[in-house]
């Protein structure tokens, strides 16, 4: 009796600690076009590569690297990680710290790059206007660089996008590729 009444007391904690991460899917495309919600629907792509590039990783795959002292797909997750920041910063219009994030756990990179996505495609699709957003980096204690948002789209977003195709590559290269169930096309799984 106290295993069945423990069992129901822990279960829903589980079922909680366990919540699906954000984009398994993208949602539904809005009815118009703007400038608020193509950057919003990049950042979703790029979500939603990166969550099916991660999904189901070994540790043979997170150790995997090519013989020429590349990154290895575990190192390749944490840089995605850094840029992850790098853009929700942007979004929160806030300077960027470039400390590496090494040491991370994989699961604890996955789920912080993925949320960081999802809360900077919340923000962007509510943005006004784009010029008053900067790409600020920190050098030293008070100095700060700063770019136009354009750096964003070519830089962090776009270099994100690169490296979850390096992940893909790497993992099947490690003999476990992605579902074939998977769209990028579309952003959904085929559940057929």
């Amino acid at each position: 009796m106290k295993k069945i009444f423990l069992l129901l007391l822990v279960t829903p904690l589980i079922m909680n600690s366990q919540e699906k991460l954000p984009f398994y899917e993208i949602s539904d495309y809005p009815e118009s076009y703007s400038q608020a919600a193509m950057v919003g629907r990049m950042i979703d792509g790029l979500g939603f590569r990166y969550y099916w590039a991660t999904e189901g990783l070994t540790d043979k795959d997170l150790n995997f690297r090519l013989p020429n002292e590349s990154r290895s797909s575990y190192e390749t997750i944490i840089h995605i990680y850094d840029l992850s920041k790098m853009i929700l910063n942007t979004a929160l219009n806030l300077p960027i710290d470039m400390n590496p994030n090494e040491g991370m756990e994989f699961k604890e990179a996955r789920e912080n790059t993925l949320n960081n996505l999802k809360k900077a495609s919340e923000i962007f699709k509510k943005t006004d206007n784009f010029d008053e957003l900067k790409i600020t980096f920190l050098r030293g204690d008070s100095e700060k660089v700063q770019f136009p948002f354009w750096n964003q789209l070519n830089g962090p977003i776009e270099d994100a996008v690169w490296h979850c195709g390096q992940i893909v590559a790497y993992r099947r290269a490690s003999g476990n590729p992605i579902s074939k169930k998977i769209s990028v096309f579309t952003g959904k799984v085929n559940e057929d």
